[in-house]
């Protein structure tokens, strides 16, 4: 594992080679030490990969056990997909970040995806209307066993990292910076007890300073980590409204809190429910929509059980991957290779033959 930790480190350093390459080529190659060692030639078979990828290629150069032992000097702390402990839920994205550093206290069930984690973010000038129902949604939530993620910026998300604490649950802050480094200065006390009581992660090295570019990239990883996203209040141009899109991207559910028409920190929002997210008509009613999402409890595979049915291939390369644990369908997708329309397609027949059940944020799982 320290070997393969080393090649994701050794690539990750290489310009012009970002998470959505790295994930098709470690799948494509079946490690990245083997590619690392592969000719140029063969990674014309990975599919995606643009002419700027093979003039970046040519820079491994590194040699990647020196490397991890250097970078480890000055940043103790980080996974890479290669770890055990990294978040199960962010393997599921297109874009797992190839290092993500971590500070703080961890909680095995969180990455494993056992606890539940749902996103609470927004605007950094919310109105009270908005810091109210933060607190009351984040302590109702906390209450019923679900962690939350947000992204320790001014407004919302301090709002929720500090209800949550308040409320002893657990919170994880995603960070735009070097784990090592507050932004806001603002929340620096916040960050200290994050540090003791929660977790900080980013995908950035220790001693990163604050870029317009990395935050809504960060925005990726708070809605990956997470079975749903709650946005608060949020304006037409907001960062929360990324993530809202990266969680539709990554077939998670957006809860979206209603707003005033004469708010601007509602226009967003209300963009939101336009374009299909659920709304939040009270605490009960997003208890109720989220008692519907199933835990990712571990279950070993002798304890699986589903009927065993003649079926036609393409049917059965679906339903041998859909078990008592949920599956969302870009994960189905990915590894059936069949495109998204042919999937859905046999996804409908499965449940036609109450084989299967569709569980909220396209999720699924066999029928019990």
């Amino acid at each position: 594992m320290e070997q393969d930790r080393a090649y994701w480190l050794a690539w990750s350093q290489i310009k012009g080679i970002g998470a959505i390459s790295l994930k098709k080529i470690s799948q494509h190659f079946g490690s990245l030490k083997e590619a690392w060692n592969a000719p140029a030639i063969a990674f014309a078979e990975v599919e995606g990969l643009n002419n700027k990828f093979f003039t970046a290629i040519q820079q491994r150069k590194h040699h990647p056990e020196e490397l991890l032992i250097q970078h480890s000097a000055q940043n103790p702390q980080f996974w890479t997909p290669a770890d055990p402990a990294y978040p199960r839920l962010l393997l599921e994205i297109p874009s797992p970040p190839p290092l993500l550093y971590y500070l703080g206290q961890v909680e095995p069930a969180e990455n494993q995806g056992i606890k539940p984690m749902i996103a609470i973010v927004g605007t950094r000038n919310p109105t009270e209307y908005g810091k109210r129902w933060t607190k009351k949604i984040t302590q109702a939530l906390v209450s019923h066993g679900f962690g939350i993620v947000s992204g320790m910026a001014a407004g919302i998300d301090t709002v929720a990292h500090h209800s949550c604490l308040a409320a002893n649950g657990r919170t994880i802050a995603v960070l735009g910076t070097g784990v090592d480094t507050v932004y806001p200065y603002s929340n620096r006390d916040l960050y200290q007890k994050l540090k003791t009581q929660g977790l900080i992660v980013s995908e950035y090295p220790a001693k990163t300073q604050p870029d317009r570019g990395h935050f809504p990239a960060r925005n990726r990883i708070i809605a990956g980590l997470c079975r749903a996203v709650v946005i608060m209040e949020a304006p037409k141009r907001s960062g929360a409204l990324i993530t809202a899109r990266f969680a539709n991207d990554f077939g998670r559910d957006v809860y979206v809190l209603p707003g005033s028409l004469d708010n601007v920190q509602s226009l967003g929002c209300l963009a939101l429910l336009n374009s299909g997210a659920h709304v939040l008509l009270g605490i009960e009613h997003l208890l109720e929509l989220l008692g519907t999402m199933p835990c990712l409890e571990h279950i070993p595979p002798a304890a699986e059980s589903k009927p065993k049915v003649d079926l036609e291939p393409d049917l059965e390369r679906i339903y041998s991957l859909i078990s008592r644990e949920s599956i969302p369908i870009d994960s189905i997708v990915e590894q059936t290779e069949l495109n998204t329309s042919e999937t859905l397609v046999a996804l409908s027949q499965l449940e036609l033959m109450d084989l299967i059940v569709q569980l909220p944020g396209m999720r699924y799982q066999i029928k019990e």
